[in-house]
């Protein structure tokens, strides 16, 4: 048996999610199907963050125990073959018999795209949250500062979330701004129309819990609509109430753009 690392790129839009659901096709089956018939056995495939429905990634990682010999040009090829063209896997890699996408990471980083435009073009509705106003974008990068370090965010989690504790340690969080006219070198998956701009929020963490990532944008994007104060954030995080932080923004502004390993 040989165990591999896939990075794979996906639009999130039509998917249920990364992780298997009782129904709807999610991007864990589709690659557990592929991985199955090319290896004539079940294959089970473990992935280094759960991204919910509708959100993207750049570059998630899975893991797989495989037992085909084929080398990884050949296996690559054969999984897109069979993958729909929203889903592709980027790389595989040989990896050592204790290998886990999910346990052995270290990190990941995420980056949320709100577009300020009066109107949305219906092509690029599926991958930013639509915002039709202007956000104070200097009082949300300097809100975003108080995300960082080791915090209990029990507030930026969804209600409900088992899990052992909340505290994660977010190494960056920061919010900039983007126009085609100006542009700030940030690698971006989508175009922008010459009378818009992009809020772009980036934030790594050596774990993130369930929702945390959409909580903490909804809660910036309230500080940049003036409802809320910049240095309210530390308040939020110590109360560890849900209630008290901002909305869940919408899923399609969210990418999943690294996993790190040591």
């Amino acid at each position: 048996m040989r165990q591999l690392k896939l990075t794979v790129a996906y639009d999130g839009t039509e998917f249920v999610g990364w992780q298997r659901q009782a129904s709807g096709v999610s991007i864990q089956g589709l690659l557990e199907s592929a991985l199955s018939q090319i290896d004539g056995a079940e294959v089970q495939v473990h992935g280094a963050g759960r991204t919910d429905a509708g959100v993207h990634a750049l570059a998630q990682v899975a893991s797989a125990r495989v037992a085909n010999a084929h080398d990884a040009a050949t296996l690559r090829r054969a999984l897109n073959a069979q993958l729909p063209q929203t889903v592709r896997v980027l790389s595989i890699e040989e990896m050592p018999p204790d290998f886990h996408a999910r346990f052995s990471a270290t990190g990941k980083t995420y980056r949320y795209l709100i577009l300020q435009s009066d109107t949305a073009s219906p092509f690029l509705r599926q991958y930013v949250w639509h915002v039709p106003r202007t956000l104070d974008v200097a009082a949300m990068a300097a809100a975003a500062v108080a995300f960082r370090g080791s915090h209990d965010f029990s507030a930026l989690q969804s209600t409900g979330s088992s899990v052992a504790h909340a505290i994660r340690t977010v190494t960056a969080s920061n919010v900039t701004s983007w126009s085609p006219r100006s542009p700030s070198g940030q690698p971006l998956p989508i175009a922008v129309p010459d009378d818009a701009s992009l809020v772009v929020y980036e934030v790594s963490a050596n774990g993130f819990l369930r929702h945390m990532v959409r909580a903490m944008i909804g809660t910036l994007v309230e500080v940049g609509d003036k409802r809320r104060p910049p240095e309210s954030i530390s308040g939020v995080l110590a109360g560890r109430l849900r209630a008290a932080a901002g909305i869940t923004a919408p899923p399609a502004g969210l990418w999943l753009v690294s996993v790190n390993y040591c």
